[in-house]
């Protein structure tokens, strides 16, 4: 009988054992890995994205870094600006960190050899902020969501800006994923402005002179109001050297572009009256989040978040919102379909993952340059909201 007993005592014990170990492996850290060009022409915008990311979970969890009483745990990589190295980060950090969640990268390139390994690993890669549309587009998988816009969401707002009978148009842009995806698309969302002339260079370009002169003489004869529009990610920036050209005065060609980085908005003072689109400005959203963001930002450094700077709180709160939807849960597949359609708020007020291709769709701003000397950068004045129902992104994907 008491042999019986201990028996029965021994395997509750042990059942009830097992039963804590399980839960305490399911209330275990949250680990999620931020991928980034921390070095690279796109350093700036990596670091923008982290510092946005470690501010936006702050925000999402009320300060405490957990959700469902689990630990938020970030690890930071740095993938160089190199596809081989992004895609060898993001292995590491599914298969030796066993992260349950990645964010990143900042370059398209990168991104685009990275998708394959989410897929491999079937773990969700949330990308933010590259913006090739074919990120979500023809090299999409069902692991992908993206909180950063893409290409045509740049394309579909600038047009709505600058998209206009009797304007001629030539454009400079990177030559990677991002400057030929955006081309791609600007030719797509242009209907009524002619667009005669495509100029790539590589990211790091130093000398902009032979590429600016070749879009020079395929304009400065054209009749109707003439545009370089461009579209650049990562540093040098053409901004100072086409403003030094003197386009304007010379041959009456306007500059039309998206918006940037502040030190890269600094040559925009030059070119007052300025029209575009852009993604993101510290002093255009009217919410409760971006509120916060500017309020934080100015106390931890002394100035204002920057472009890259919201994406990354966005990403944060996408991913809190969703463990906050499944209790913690990070079983892929739950997230997945968690994530699916879900709504969120961010700096740039309401964004949604639609559910055919994971892109978040997000409102977008069409601004004029003011020079105003309060400011070491051109402030770009909000025209008006370009609203994501009317932008009519199309879904790239072959699901």
């Amino acid at each position: 009988m008491q042999r019986r007993l201990f028996q029965t005592t021994l395997v509750a014990s042990t059942l009830a054992l097992a039963a804590f170990a399980a839960m305490a492996q399911g209330k275990g850290d949250v680990k999620i890995a931020i991928i980034a060009s921390k070095t690279g022409p796109l350093e700036a915008y990596a670091k923008q994205t982290i510092t946005g990311f470690q501010m936006g979970l702050d925000y999402a969890t009320g300060g405490t870094m957990a959700v469902a009483g689990r630990k938020l745990v970030v690890i930071e990589k740095d993938d160089q600006g190199k596809p081989d190295v992004g895609k060898a980060q993001l292995a590491a950090a599914y298969a030796d960190d066993k992260v349950d969640i990645a964010v990143g990268p900042t370059a398209s390139p990168v991104a685009l050899a990275m998708l394959p390994v989410a897929e491999e690993y079937k773990k969700i890669l949330l990308v933010e902020p590259a913006v090739a549309d074919s990120i979500t587009g023809d090299k999409w998988n069902k692991y992908i969501f993206r909180t950063g816009r893409n290409s045509s969401q740049d394309a579909a707002a600038n047009a709505a800006a600058l998209d206009q009978p009797g304007n001629v148009i030539a454009v400079l842009a990177n030559d990677n994923a991002f400057g030929r995806d955006g081309v791609k698309a600007a030719k797509e969302f242009t209907k009524k402005a002619k667009i005669v002339h495509e100029e790539y260079l590589p990211v790091g370009t130093t000398d902009f002179t032979a590429g600016l002169q070749r879009i020079v003489d395929k304009l400065k004869d054209q009749p109707g109001k003439k545009y370089i529009s461009v579209t650049w990610s990562g540093a040098p920036t053409p901004f100072s050297k086409i403003a030094d050209l003197q386009l304007k005065q010379r041959y009456g060609i306007d500059l039309a572009t998206g918006g940037n980085i502040l030190p890269a908005m600094v040559a925009y003072k030059q070119f007052e009256g300025m029209e575009g689109a852009l993604y993101y400005y510290f002093g255009i959203p009217q919410n409760k989040a971006n509120e916060w963001l500017v309020a934080n930002h100015y106390k931890q450094f002394k100035a204002p978040p920057d472009f890259f700077t919201a994406g990354g709180m966005s990403a944060a709160i996408a991913v809190v919102e969703a463990l906050k939807k499944t209790g913690g849960d990070t079983n892929t597949n739950k997230l997945i379909a968690t994530m699916e359609g879900m709504s969120f708020d961010t700096p740039k007020g309401k964004m949604t993952f639609r559910k055919e291709d994971h892109q978040a769709m997000q409102d977008m701003y069409h601004f004029r340059i003011k020079n105003d000397p309060a400011f070491a950068w051109g402030v770009p004045e909000l025209v008006r909201v370009i609203p994501a129902a009317e932008l009519a992104i199309p879904i790239r994907n072959k699901r």
